[in-house]
């Protein structure tokens, strides 16, 4: 009995060990990795859709299109702001998404703080579909309006590096870009 009772430990701890694993992202930025940990249980529907853009190399060379020192810096449009894409349009950064349909809000108890991951969309909640940011600082009027799906967990001093913008509207004249971005 004993003999069952350790392995049914070391079962469940190798699953839960790859399950957290699994929900862990590694962005490549210029300046160096940067960890994010998904929050699936929060928010399945944009954890999935996240992981299935980055996990298939659609995050890779977009740039960072709008970012806004003290608040945010926002990313993932996937269909101008790829560097690597013939469709890629500086001016157009930040109109686009994926071919994928948008996504339903997933609004959670989740504070916009610093390094939340959150999905970028537009007045529309039900608008999101590429597009994320991550916080610099608190942003509490973010909270229960916009869907925050993770948080950096390490290399946030990277993040803190990326080329800011204009104050006002956040754009970026020759903005840094994502190198990779892939589950861990």
């Amino acid at each position: 009995m004993k003999k069952f009772f350790y392995l049914f430990i070391l079962i469940f701890s190798l699953s839960a060990s790859l399950s957290a694993k699994a929900n862990i992202m590694i962005l490549k930025l210029t300046y160096g990795d940067v960890e994010i940990e998904l929050y699936p249980e929060k928010a399945p529907n944009h954890v999935k859709r996240f992981k299935e853009l980055a996990d298939s190399g659609k995050y890779d060379g977009v740039v960072f299109h709008r970012v806004i020192d003290g608040f945010m810096a926002q990313t993932g449009d996937v269909k101008f702001g790829n560097t690597n894409s013939p469709d890629f349009n500086l001016s157009l950064a930040g109109t686009g998404g994926s071919d994928l349909p948008n996504l339903k809000a997933e609004f959670t108890d989740i504070a916009h703080t610093r390094g939340i991951l959150s999905a970028a969309r537009s007045a529309d909640p039900d608008s999101a579909n590429s597009q994320f940011f991550i916080c610099f600082d608190s942003a509490p009027h973010l909270d229960r309006q916009y869907s925050a799906f993770g948080k950096v967990i390490k290399g946030m001093e990277f993040i803190d590096m990326i080329k800011k913008g204009d104050p006002n509207s956040g754009a970026v004249p020759d903005p840094d870009k994502i190198i990779s971005l892939k589950s861990k």
